[in-house]
Formats: structure tokens, sequence, C-alpha cells
């Protein structure tokens, strides 16, 4: 090949540019995955997801084009690839159904980054000993002010009623409205037929302080389940955490014709989930507004209906005052409650 003259022109045949990654044009099209079957997700550990499909635990892994978005355990999924939960198998997470409740919290008050607990329930099973150790009510408290914001059932379930009575806390409680149940050792069936007919054909979500006997009560419930037990400490009165994660255990039976059985975004093959989550010494409110804690307590609605224009329920001139003052005893127990915990977002304390 002779060589070009010197003052040829060049033109764009003679430039060679070899092509790069990127080169390939983007598209946002994305797989339809037609053929991705449905799942719950009932478990999460290092990036591994645990689904039920259809009776059987598939373990699977998030596709890529899902992004950054988090997946945690109550989560409706559909999965593609290896779905047989056969060994060594991995799916893949393709979908994400839209939830219909999410439950919050916050790592303290004073953090407003909301943490994402558990998607989908029904209801949260608010579980408080009456001894061993005693019931913390402003720990309820907080717990009820989550499922009223996130629109979840709470249901206050009192164990150990073999040492302490329940009069007390149901005397604060129950004016409410708010379901109660109370369950003493041994936990023999008939003590549980009340806790199962709650249960049947619903997501439940089970909180508690540690050492409330949690762990105890699902094991009873779900013997399978095989939850670790620890003793509460003589010296501090404080359980020791025994559950370290978030699992979602099926219910091995339920009287028939319960009510909320499953439906849209429920899964369809079982007679109802329990979701057992670590033992707590806190439930940080940080990601929600006073506002929003406020609306948490309907029994003292009436009274803050006549309070001044963006009152705080804090600053002196608020009408509750008055109001608790000229009403029932457990009223002025609620409106400290309610300012215990408008006081802790701004750095005060609120244990009992």
């Amino acid at each position: 090949m002779s060589p070009r003259p010197r003052h040829a022109r060049i033109d764009e045949e003679d430039v060679r540019v070899r092509p790069g990654r990127g080169s390939r044009p983007r598209t946002r099209r994305r797989p339809a995955h037609a053929d991705a079957v449905d799942g719950l997700v009932i478990a999460v550990d290092r990036g591994r997801f645990r689904c039920w499909v259809g009776g059987r635990r598939v373990t699977a892994m998030k596709a890529r084009e899902l992004g950054r978005g988090t997946i945690v355990v109550g989560d409706m999924v559909s999965l593609a690839g290896e779905v047989t939960g056969a060994p060594g198998t991995l799916a893949r997470v393709v979908r994400v159904a839209p939830r219909r409740t999410v439950l919050r919290r916050s790592a303290d008050d004073a953090d407003p980054v909301e943490r994402v607990i558990v998607a989908n329930a029904d209801q949260l099973v608010i579980v408080c000993s009456l001894a061993d150790p005693p019931p913390r009510v402003r720990l309820i408290d907080r717990f009820l002010v989550a499922a009223y914001d996130a629109g979840i059932e709470p249901v206050l379930c009192l164990t150990k009623s073999d040492l302490a009575g329940p009069e007390r806390i149901l005397a604060a409680y129950q004016p409410l409205g708010l379901r109660c149940l109370v369950v003493g050792r041994p936990l023999a069936e008939r003590a549980l037929a009340p806790v199962r007919s709650v249960l049947a054909g619903r997501v439940s979500v089970l909180v508690g302080h540690s050492g409330v006997g949690k762990s105890t009560l699902v094991n009873a419930l779900v013997p399978e389940a095989d939850r670790a037990v620890g003793a509460v400490s003589p010296a501090t009165g404080r359980g020791r955490h025994t559950s370290s994660s978030v699992i979602a255990l099926p219910l091995p039976g339920g009287p028939p014709g319960a009510r909320g059985g499953p439906g849209p975004g429920r899964p369809q093959d079982a007679p109802g989930w329990i979701i057992d989550t670590p033992g707590l010494r806190g439930f940080g409110l940080g990601h929600l507004s006073a506002q929003r804690v406020a609306r948490a307590f309907p029994d003292l609605a009436a009274g803050a209906a006549n309070c001044p224009p963006g009152c705080d329920h804090l600053a002196p001139g608020c009408a509750l005052d008055g109001w608790a003052a000229a009403g029932p005893a457990p009223l002025a127990a609620r409106l400290d409650s309610l300012r215990r915990l408008l006081r802790s977002r701004e750095g005060a304390d609120d244990t009992d």
C-alpha cells in the first residue's frame, strides 16, 4: 500500500476508533419476568433473603435492576430463576410489591432517620411481662405510637400472670379500646387458645422488652421455631437478648373462619404468620413529628381540641392540664406519658 501524500485530506473513514465498554446504547426497559413466582420474605441475612414460596423455603438475592431499595421481612416479592429451594440454589428477587403497612423506628429520639423493621403487618402484638421484669408502660406507649402511626392494629399481651396480677395495666389500657390478652405459665394449649384466635389469619409482629417471655411464647405457638430463651438477671431485673434477628414463622394451625383472613398482599398458604423481633430496651421515635406522636393518644383528643393553636402540649396554658385533672386517674397518667415522649424527643429521658 502506497503512503498517503503529505498534503492529502483525511476523512472519517481514515480514523479508527476502538469501541469502549460503555458504547452500547442503554435502555430503560427491564425484563418482564413473566414466569416469576410470588413469595414472602421471612428472613434477611447479609444480602440473602429467605423466602416462603408455596410452602417451601427459597434463598434469593436481589436482582441488580432493583437498585438500592431495601427489602425487609414481610415484603411480598416476585422471584425468578432457581425457585425449587434445593440446597445450594439461589433465586433472584425481581419485584417488590407495594407495602400495605410499614413499621418504623429510629435509633433514638435524636435521630430523624427512620428504619423499616417489618412490612405488611396487620397487627402489632406488644408483649409485656407483669413481673420479672416489671412492666414498662413508657415502652408500651412508644409501641402504641408506632402502631397507630403505621396504621397497624395494636394488641397488648401480658405475660407471667402467675407472678403478678394484670389489673393495674388493664385499667390503664382497656379504656383505649385496646385488645388485651393475659397469659401465665405454664403455657398450656388452653391458655394459648385466645392468643391463637387473635393471631389466626393475620400477619402479626411481636415486640417487647428483653426478658418478657416473647421467645417462650413464640416457641409455644410454633414448637419447631426453637427460638432461644434467656433468663432475667436478678441483679438488674433486665432480660438478656436471645432473639438476634427478625424472622417470620407460619402458624401451624388456626380456628376455621378466623377474622381477617388472607387477602391481597398477604401470603395465602398459611393460617397466620407471626414475626418475631429481637428484644428491645428502647424504641426511638425521632422520625415522628410532635403532632404525629400526639395523634397516637386518641383518648386525649377531646381535651386537646381546646388547646390554643400551635400548642405543643408542654408549655403552660395547655388545655390538657385542667381537662385531665378533672377526669379519671388514667387520663393524668396518659398525659404524663405523652409529655414524657415529647420531652424525650428533645433529649430528656422517658424511662420508667
